[in-house]
């Protein structure tokens, strides 16, 4: 009955975390610049530092679920990102077969997004930890439901004059929407002397899907071009475009170690393996390999200095593989093999939906963060930060990427943690990243220039009892 308990309980944190957390490419690519207000008061570093209290920690590095509380741990964050792009003038307009954005420039709605997390850590008779973490992360959002967006192209394929239609892609307000939810399980230890640290455990993951307004690219999906190679008449592409929201599941592995090289450095090393998730079916003429949206891996490695009594410092290296999943690693370029695409292709699955179908072209990102934790007295617990990575969109993928302007590379953060009398504490953090845009050409009409431009703000409050 208790087990039954608990499954019921994590199905409707999940369902919950599904609910609020339509993040919105989340900083550092579509993952977030940490996890936890602690961490995030210091531009998400802590990976070699044993001083972080709060147990989600153990979502960074699980080894360091060794040394956080043992009291629940529940925050909530406030995340605001602000995106836009613009289209320059286009020679062609949709002649010739072009395929021409609007010209203008337009913003996405949905500005606000609430993102939840809860940890909490048991201690074994053997000193080993068992953590439960529970968090949502990375996730893509957009809304492009400006009713002056525009598209300009001969819909029919077939040399008639272009016609312009609603939304940026001709199909109506475009957008997607992806919420992600995780559970960590951790199983930690250490060795008598406390120098050395280990942590393991599964990682289950629920994601939800949703994309709008992308009807027009049916006659580049491998279901369409594989009816006209065949010889028969073209099929309707119903797994594309505008099905509602998707639920995909899957799990991996996390685990990471921390030693400590000396009584004021630590070391910290963490690894999380790429999530295997359930194909979105309702989207497989749209996601390369038949709607497969696996989670990308990451690693990360970080040094604590305990400069003074007062002073912590924290210099940390993340590495995200966002290349390992074809979705987001494919190149929009690839649809040039497409039979249906007209430029002379003749492989199938470089169609949309395929093996080797157009994604968003993102490469691998690796982010540098430095974060100072400084006490003032023994109550208070003042941090700050800076992140730097390069982002992760090539100029000639930008068009897809209206849908997903993931172009964040700098993270400016704050954040402050107070003691109570009781044990338990609160905590927040502030983040800010400051406009960044990418800027290349339609791939559908080399005449035209498009750009991509995003800033961030973010809240978040925790508090540990």
């Amino acid at each position: 009955m208790r087990f039954k308990g608990t499954t019921i309980a994590a199905g409707l944190l999940a369902a919950t975390a599904l609910s609020l957390s339509g993040t919105a490419l989340a900083t550092n690519g579509y993952f977030t610049h940490g996890v936890g207000a602690e961490s995030k008061g210091m531009a998400g570093t802590g990976i070699g530092s044993n001083a972080l209290n709060g147990p989600i920690i153990g979502a960074s590095n699980p080894a360091l679920s060794n040394f956080s509380s043992t009291n629940w741990e529940v925050g909530l964050s406030f995340f605001s990102p602000r995106r836009s792009y613009s289209a320059s003038a286009s020679q062609a307009n949709g002649n010739g077969g072009a395929f021409t954005v609007g010209e203008g420039s337009f913003d996405s709605s949905s500005e606000w997004f609430p993102i939840p997390y809860v940890g909490k850590n048991w201690r074994l008779q053997n000193d080993h930890t068992v953590a439960f973490l529970f968090y949502g992360r990375g996730g893509m959002n957009t809304d492009w439901d400006d009713g002056n967006a525009t598209a300009i192209f001969d819909p029919t394929g077939q040399g008639n004059p272009p016609v312009t239609l609603p939304g940026p892609f001709g199909g109506g307000n475009a957008g997607v929407d992806l919420s992600q939810a995780f559970i960590n399980i951790n199983y930690a230890g250490k060795s008598a002397d406390g120098r050395f640290a280990w942590g393991i455990g599964p990682v289950f993951a629920i994601q939800a899907f949703e994309a709008t307004g992308v009807q027009t690219f049916a006659g580049f999906t491998e279901t369409f071009a594989s009816s006209i190679v065949s010889g028969g008449g073209p099929v309707p592409v119903e797994n594309l475009s505008d099905n509602g929201h998707e639920i995909s599941f899957g799990w991996g592995v996390a685990g990471g170690i921390w030693f400590a090289a000396s009584d004021t450095v630590g070391l910290g090393l963490s690894y999380q393996s790429k999530l295997s998730m359930s194909e979105f079916d309702d989207y497989a003429d749209l996601f390369a390999e038949q709607g497969g949206f696996d989670i990308p891996s990451s690693l990360k490695a970080g040094v604590s200095i305990q400069a003074s009594a007062a002073l912590r410092v924290n210099l940390d290296v993340e590495h995200a593989a966002f290349s390992e999943v074809a979705s987001v690693g494919n190149s929009l370029t690839n649809i040039a093999g497409c039979p249906t695409a007209g430029l002379g292709g003749t492989s199938l699955p470089n169609c949309l939906g395929g093996d080797a179908g157009a994604g968003f072209g993102w490469e691998d990102m690796t982010t540098y963060k430095i974060g100072f934790e400084w006490l003032s007295d023994e109550r208070n617990t003042w941090r700050f930060g800076y992140s730097y990575g390069e982002q992760p969109i090539q100029s000639v993928d930008a068009l897809f990427n209206i849908l997903a302007p993931g172009v964040m590379e700098q993270h400016f953060t704050f954040g402050l943690t107070h003691e109570r009398p009781n044990g338990g504490a609160w905590t927040f953090s502030l983040m800010f990243a400051p406009e960044n845009t990418v800027t290349g050409p339609n791939l559908f009409d080399p005449t035209q220039t498009l750009e991509l431009k995003m800033n961030q703000f973010e809240f978040e409050v925790a508090f540990l009892w």
